[in-house]
């Protein structure tokens, strides 16, 4: 046999992945944990925040507000840049930003010096998130072990946003506002030490130039979109808002455009030519829709229906996620054991469309059935993204592994915005219609402008307020689950016939550069 020969025969066996990449891959996590709980670590922060700084309203919501704006414009540029320069030390830059910034925030002595450490944290995520996706992809080039590996990548991403919340509730208990940004210091300092030593640099070895212009017309593509579906969701329909839409869509139109003819595109389109990646990146969008859409109201609903303080709800919103950690594994489970993957993603958006139909059943003091509706809707969300996820990244060739991570989780956060406005908006437009013309104005617009106006009423005339908006609410709570049932269940449908028979990939990639030990 021959050298070559030889070569090609070894290449073709998948080499399995041992200690070192899945201690590597603990490693990753954390940064991952980090960048997800960052997008709601202010909820209980907040108040003490307004209270030390003296924001005005604007900026209070750009304090809130900019971090996952600045995360969702640069993601595609971030994981494009990776490819180029090596997603290892892109990790290692965006460690190091996201260090400084959380340290920056934690001693913040205005509000323009915290909402511009917030900017840098959200540029920080944007290295972070689809660096850590596309590493796993490199790191696991045995399919199974990558499935595997991509389970527990999903299953922290959602652990991290419902643990958060609560994280800053403790700590802002206990100590001060600051401490919810220096919590991030010691996982990141682990990071910048162990990555050279355990986890390999990757890049494409043909990149090509850098597209500078692709990078403003990406960013006016999803800012415009993500703000006016956000906005939506919060204030309900203003013509600055369609407009905002409109502007970003008239944009993406022109990025679009912009990879298909660029000598060296951002987002090269070849990732779309492998079998699965359209469809995945589409689907995954859609559970990402479901699953936010669900938190606009079990949030409200433990607060402003059962009267929960902020933190008790954060505290009983965190049971459901007992239930994620066994969704994943057993999916991946399933599809290495022969079950077609497009089975298993159709079970997931069934089991979440489940979930919804158990939201519908919820009263005005069902706590213990909200919160069944909404593990057993996360666990088919996980088991969903964990196999588009899979499917997605071993369908796109190894050397655009960041731009295809960078598109996956773009995807989610279009998904998120537009699941917060659609099914918040059918929500919102129930409750409206079901509030009596004689309620106070206020009480028409929110469940909780109702709570604040009741607080001034006399006491038989709020008791009355409060049972009529609370009932109104779960009634729209109930129309928006049916409508997301819906959703989900035509999402199983087209899983079924767009997903039919797509094998995980056997082979294994090539080898990533050596690391630096």
């Amino acid at each position: 046999m021959t050298n070559s020969t030889h070569d090609q025969a070894n290449s073709a066996v998948p080499e399995r992945a041992g200690r070192k990449e899945w201690t590597a891959l603990a490693v990753l996590m954390l940064p991952l944990l980090l960048v997800s709980m960052d997008v709601s670590v202010l909820y209980f922060a907040i108040p003490a925040i307004s209270a030390d700084l003296e924001p005005s309203g604007t900026q209070q919501l750009w304090i809130f507000d900019i971090y996952a704006f600045v995360l969702a414009g640069l993601l595609m540029t971030m994981g494009s840049l990776g490819d180029r320069i090596g997603r290892r030390k892109l990790l290692m830059f965006g460690a190091l930003a996201f260090g400084a910034a959380s340290l920056t925030a934690a001693y913040a002595n205005s509000a323009e010096m915290l909402i511009a450490a917030r900017a840098v944290l959200g540029i920080g995520g944007a290295t972070l998130m689809p660096s850590t996706m596309a590493l796993v992809r490199t790191m696991f080039r045995d399919a199974g072990q990558r499935a595997k590996a991509i389970g527990i990548w999903s299953g922290v991403m959602v652990a991290g946003v419902a643990l958060g919340s609560v994280m800053s509730g403790v700590l802002v208990e206990y100590f001060w506002w600051g401490s919810v940004f220096l919590v991030n210091l010691p996982a990141m300092v682990l990071l910048l030490v162990l990555a050279p030593v355990l986890i390999p640099e990757s890049r494409d070895p043909r990149p090509g130039r850098f597209d500078l212009l692709s990078v403003p017309l990406s960013m006016a593509a999803v800012l415009p979109v993500v703000y006016g579906l956000k906005e939506f969701a919060a204030e309900g329909f203003e013509p600055g808002y369609a407009v905002s839409l409109a502007v970003g869509l008239v944009f993406a139109a022109l990025f679009v455009h912009r990879q298909r003819t660029a000598e060296s595109p951002l987002i090269s389109p070849a990732l779309f030519r492998g079998r699965g990646f359209a469809p995945a990146v589409l689907l995954n969008l859609i559970s990402t829709l479901a699953m936010m859409g669900s938190a606009f109201f079990t949030t409200q609903y433990l607060q402003s229906v059962l009267g929960k303080s902020a933190l008790e709800a954060a505290l009983w919103a965190l049971l459901p996620s007992v239930l994620i950690g066994f969704a994943a594994p057993v999916a991946t489970a399933l599809v290495q054991r022969g079950v077609d993957r497009a089975h298993v993603v159709s079970a997931g958006f069934a089991l979440s469309a489940c979930g919804y139909g158990l939201l519908t059943l919820t009263g005005t003091d069902s706590m213990w059935t909200l919160l069944t509706a909404a593990g057993v809707l996360a666990c088919g969300a996980v088991v969903v993204g964990s196999q588009l996820t899979d499917l997605a990244l071993g369908s796109a060739p190894a050397e655009k592994a960041g731009s295809a991570s960078s598109l996956l989780e773009t995807g989610q956060e279009f998904g998120g915005a537009l699941g917060m406005a659609l099914l918040g908006s059918i929500g919102n437009a129930v409750y409206r219609d079901e509030i009596p013309d004689t309620a106070p104005a206020e009480a028409h617009e929110t469940l909780g402008g109702a709570l604040a106006v009741a607080r001034e009423m006399p006491d038989k005339a709020a008791s009355a307020l409060i049972d009529t908006a609370r009932e109104a609410f779960t009634s729209g709570m109930h129309v928006a689950a049916f409508s997301g049932a819906a959703i989900l269940l035509i999402a199983a449908a087209l899983s079924a016939v767009t997903l039919r028979k797509i094998k995980p990939a056997k082979t294994a990639e090539p080898e990533p550069e050596k690391a630096l030990v």
